[in-house]
């Protein structure tokens, strides 16, 4: 493992442990040349997923994209960090057993709105604007509306 302060290619594991959901393996690392200590994460990766855009486009996936897109959307909301890494490795779990190697963002966009819904309903509301992209106030006050009225199967229990 390179050091990220001196580039140094021979760094010296330390301390090993799993994370607290069992999903990666905490590695804390030293650095011979400059001293400097850091943290890596060991992950599992079952395939290499491609995300298919919109657009046509293929991208590899990216989970710290994934990451931060949900952490934008839980800015300064009553969210800890723990939950967000949950359901980040919840949905790449998810996405790597689904078989395909190549998925729809729109696949990757309804997990995490899913997700989202369940964990904070204005992040929840953040994250759609984006990516249902909401141009007009209106836009917001419909999908509010939708998002406060009972659904038929909530009000038939």
């Amino acid at each position: 493992m390179r050091c990220p302060y001196c580039g140094n290619d021979d760094t010296q594991v330390k301390d090993s442990r799993p994370t607290e959901d069992n999903s990666a393996i905490r590695r804390r690392r030293a650095c011979p040349a400059c001293g400097a200590r850091f943290t890596t994460f060991e992950r599992i990766q079952l395939r290499e997923l491609v995300v298919m855009k919109k657009n046509g486009q293929r991208s590899p996936f990216d989970r710290e994209k994934l990451a931060r897109s949900i952490t934008v959307a839980c800015r300064k909301r009553p969210v800890d960090e723990d939950r967000i890494e949950r359901v980040v490795n919840s949905i790449q779990r998810r996405l790597e057993s689904m078989g395909e190697t190549e998925i729809p963002s729109t696949v990757v966009g309804e997990m995490v709105m899913e997700a989202l819904q369940g964990l904070d309903k204005v992040a929840y509301v953040r994250f759609a604007s984006v990516y249902k992209n909401f141009r007009e106030v209106k836009d917001f006050e419909s999908f509010v509306e939708n998002l406060a009225e009972p659904s038929k199967s909530d009000q038939n229990l």
